[in-house]
Order: structure tokens, then sequence, then C-alpha cells
């Protein structure tokens, strides 16, 4: 039985794309970040990993971002792009 790509990644659970907000405080500042549910359980899990919880990691991962970069301009992409860099370095 051959199965098209796109059927599996369309056929996926529709809880996996919800968006999601999350109030956390970043730079002494509260605000507020959404993403899908899937990165918010995987940003979960990396904070797990590190010993964290997530508004820890969340905010040592700004500080961070911010110390080597000057700025972080879209805080929600640089959460996207950790967490696809996070399961490509864990998958390899």
């Amino acid at each position: 039985m051959v199965i098209v790509m796109c059927t599996i990644f369309s056929g996926q659970d529709p809880a996996n794309y919800e968006m999601c907000s999350r109030s956390i405080r970043l730079a002494g500042h509260s605000t507020s970040v959404r993403l899908e549910r899937q990165y918010w359980q995987i940003i979960d899990h990396i904070a797990d990993s590190q010993g964290m919880n997530t508004g820890k990691f969340l905010t040592t991962l700004y500080d961070e971002a911010l110390d080597i970069n000057g700025e972080v301009s879209n805080f929600a992409s640089l959460l996207r792009c950790s967490c696809v860099l996070y399961l490509s370095e864990s998958h390899q």
C-alpha cells in the first residue's frame, strides 16, 4: 500500500496545530506568545530536559539570544526554529 506523504501530514490531529497563547515574562515585561500546541509540547519537553520549567527556559533563551544578537525581533519564530533544530539534532 502506497501512502501519499501529504496524507500523513494533512491527516494529523487538528489539535496539534491549534493556536495556543501563553503569558510569559521576558526582560521584566509581561507578554504573550502564540504558537501551535505542538510547538508548546516540544518546548515543554526541551525545558524539562534542561532541568527548567518552561518559563525559566524561555527567559534564558530570550536573554541568551539578546546577548548574542543584540535584539530578538521575532521570539515566536525563534521558538519554532529552536524546536526544528532540537528535533533535527535529536534524530541524528
